[in-house]
């Protein structure tokens, strides 16, 4: 036989594998929500302090770039490009911003469907960002982002979960087969 051949009939080690986490029996667990991680669920671990930090650093910087923005409109005042152009960026801004902040204060509520039109407003919400940022605001003053749509998943599964539990009656393999008739 080859050296080729003898590789071949050589069984492959298994390769060294990072520890896995010990897989939880009790149930599903709950999503993380960015910056909050898993927090939310029971509201420790800094969660009220994430909050407000969160709250008040989208603020500030929807402030700073409303700020930026404006100095980017006096650029155009500047240069003397037109009443036309100047009012026109304005308006693309503020239609911008509403919609993104439409759509961002709806994602809290659901998630997209598979075939929505999130990705085909993708650039609209970030031309305005400031709207998105604004929405995060207001959300983080009642609760993290996204946190009453992640508990009404996470106490459904738990639901299903234990409804599913509960119908189990111990091991099939354990069963005496059916008698024929």
């Amino acid at each position: 036989m080859s050296d080729d051949d003898q590789r071949d009939q050589i069984p492959a080690e298994p390769a060294a594998q990072a520890p896995e986490a010990p897989a939880r029996a009790g149930g599903p667990e709950p999503e993380p929500i960015r910056f909050f991680g898993t927090t939310w669920m029971n509201h420790d671990g800094g969660y009220a302090l994430l909050r407000v930090g969160l709250a008040v650093g989208s603020l500030v910087t929807a402030v700073a770039a409303a700020v930026l923005l404006r100095l980017a409109y006096e650029g155009l005042e500047i240069g003397n490009v037109g009443s036309f152009l100047s009012i026109s960026v304005v308006v693309l801004f503020a239609i911008a911003s509403s919609i993104a902040f439409v759509k961002t204060w709806d994602s809290f509520n659901r998630r997209p469907a598979p075939s929505s039109d999130e990705a085909a407003l993708k650039g609209l919400k970030t031309i305005g960002f400031i709207g998105s940022l604004i929405a995060y605001f207001l959300r983080c003053l009642a609760e993290a982002p996204g946190e009453k749509l992640r508990r009404a998943e996470y106490e459904r599964a738990t639901a299903e979960f234990a409804r599913r539990r509960g119908t189990r009656t111990g091991n099939p393999a354990a069963r005496r087969p059916k008698r024929k008739k």
